[in-house]
């Protein structure tokens, strides 16, 4: 079983590139461990709990000593895609979705393909021991497919496995996709030759720290997720600090735009499979529409969308802050359209719809 092999199967699954990492990730603890004492998780108590497995993958995987990691693309496939995101955003009538959101659930989607990927390879191995004459001294392969669904360092692993390198805002870069790919993982027991890493190509650039809405990126290379965008709009489940909520702008579910601004996302792909590319026009809706979903539409349409485990209320929630700061949108109408939930039966949402109206009745006084 050889990488050429493995790599070749990969893109024919979709993936973009593979690459072979160590699991040995001690050298990380430090740095994890003060990221966490900083309290820049917020309320991600998972970041804490998973530390150790997230440090060592062999409690995920027993003798994993190797990592399979790939990245599958997903810019949209528009020659314009970076133009249309900054009219998006410019835009504030418009509800604003991380590029990475328009389509299907990429846990499900990479996770799929990957199982795939070492279903062949599995495969491939029971034919090599069924005439060897060694079969009997062969190790039975194990083997676990993770996308964001684990305590897995998947970006350390996907620089270590040369895939690209890790930018100024924590996020993995490539010369050849630029930073908007998904990253998987395999963490398995088969002794795959580790592929050679790639230098850093960041140099003395800081335009994603410098666009940062919110200052997330307190400095290169360290993120305080309690300031970040995806983190409030994403993992945050409760009351958003009044002094981020104008910051946010139109950004309803994620934030992108230290990749929009990376120059290297000129080189960004289009997906290989049709998977993300955007449903139900997410990539060109109005606030006014999204905020009049019931939950039993936001169910359906949100069917088989990583967007769905937010549910109905933080939909809202982060809708009616963009409403709130909408300037774009008449105030009165705007308005009309938050006092449809002033009876909302979540007083989070209740509290974020009463600051929006009060953000329009100012600019009516």
């Amino acid at each position: 079983m050889t990488f050429d092999q493995l790599s070749l199967w990969a893109r024919e699954l979709g993936f973009a590139s593979v690459g072979i990492a160590d699991t040995d990730l001690s050298s990380q603890s430090e740095a994890f461990h003060a990221w966490l004492e900083a309290g820049f998780h917020g309320s991600m108590d998972y970041m804490a709990r998973g530390a150790s497995a997230r440090l060592d993958p062999q409690l995920l995987v027993a003798n994993a000593y190797r990592a399979i990691m790939v990245t599958m693309n997903y810019a949209p496939d528009d020659e314009a895609w970076l133009s249309h995101a900054w009219e998006i955003l410019a835009n504030d009538e418009k509800a604003f979705v991380a590029r990475y959101a328009l389509g299907r659930d990429y846990h499900k989607v990479v996770r799929s393909r990957l199982q795939k990927l070492m279903t062949r390879v599995e495969e491939a191995l029971g034919a090599i021991n069924a005439t060897s004459y060694s079969a009997l001294q062969q190790v039975p392969l194990s083997y676990r497919v993770f996308c964001d669904s684990a305590p897995v360092m998947e970006v350390e692993l996907a620089t270590r496995a040369g895939l690209g390198w890790r930018g100024k805002h924590t996020l993995m870069l490539s010369r050849e996709q630029g930073s908007m790919f998904f990253i998987g993982s395999v963490l398995t027991n088969f002794p795959f030759d580790i592929t050679p890493t790639t230098s850093n190509h960041c140099g003395s650039c800081q335009q994603c720290i410098d666009v940062c809405p919110t200052q997330a990126i307190v400095s290169p290379y360290k993120v305080d997720a309690r300031r970040c965008i995806s983190y409030l709009t994403i993992e945050h489940a409760g009351s958003i600090d009044p002094s981020l909520r104008k910051a946010m702008g139109n950004r309803i579910y994620g934030c992108d735009d230290c990749q929009l601004i990376c120059p290297w996302n000129k080189f960004a792909q289009k997906p290989s499979v049709p998977d993300f590319l955007a449903r139900h026009q997410l990539d060109d809706s109005g606030l006014e529409q999204l905020f009049s979903w019931t939950p039993e539409q936001f169910e359906q349409r949100m069917q088989g969308s990583a967007i769905r485990r937010i549910g109905h209320d933080r939909w809202l929630r982060n809708i009616a802050i963009a409403l709130g700061n909408s300037r774009t949108l008449e105030a009165a109408k705007a308005v009309s359209v938050l006092v449809t939930r002033t009876d909302h039966p979540s007083e989070v949402v209740r509290e974020h719809v009463m600051w929006a109206i009060e953000q329009q009745n100012a600019r009516l006084s």
